[in-house]
């Protein structure tokens, strides 16, 4: 597989815009967005954030992500990951994680990255711990359907700064 990432443009925002294919995969990538995702949703979260970024398979993007906080030596939030129901279970989510942890601890010397999942979202749950993350909160949301849904919070200590009865 040939992943790779880059900067967003301008002109990735459109095709972004299409990955979420219901409110509830909405909801999943960016709470207080409306669904359908529209550019100038999309826009005013980017220009808001972080390092937002896009993933591209063979040319094709097929994921995006960004950080709503960034701290330099302090901590980092992933935010914003989706990927296109025609890239999804090809390892690309994990790319996309490992990617954006690698540039907190990198860019930012961030000592933890954090990233938050709905209980709903299976996939998410089963990957963030894969991948090191360990659940440190649990917030009450409302879900688009007007019930209620817990936000799992997640963090990944950097490893320089990880205590003994973190690991």
């Amino acid at each position: 597989m040939n992943l790779h990432h880059r900067p967003v443009t301008a002109d990735d925002v459109k095709a972004i815009c299409g990955f979420p294919q219901n409110a509830q995969e909405l909801f999943f990538m960016f709470p207080k967005a409306q669904y359908p995702l529209t550019e100038e949703q999309l826009n005013a979260a980017i220009s808001q954030r972080f390092d937002s970024t896009v993933f591209e398979l063979n040319g094709d993007i097929v994921g995006f992500a960004n950080f709503y906080r960034a701290e330099r030596q302090g901590v980092c939030c992933v935010g914003n990951v989706i990927v296109p129901p025609h890239a999804r279970g090809k390892g690309v989510a994990t790319f996309i994680v490992e990617t954006m942890t690698a540039l907190a601890f990198e860019r930012y010397e961030a000592r933890e990255v954090q990233i938050s999942c709905f209980n709903e979202n299976t996939a998410g749950l089963l990957l963030y711990p894969k991948l090191g993350f360990c659940p440190f909160a649990i917030e009450e949301r409302v879900s688009p359907r007007g019930s209620r849904t817990a936000l799992i919070h997640m963090k990944r200590q950097h490893p320089d700064f990880a205590s003994a009865d973190d690991q």
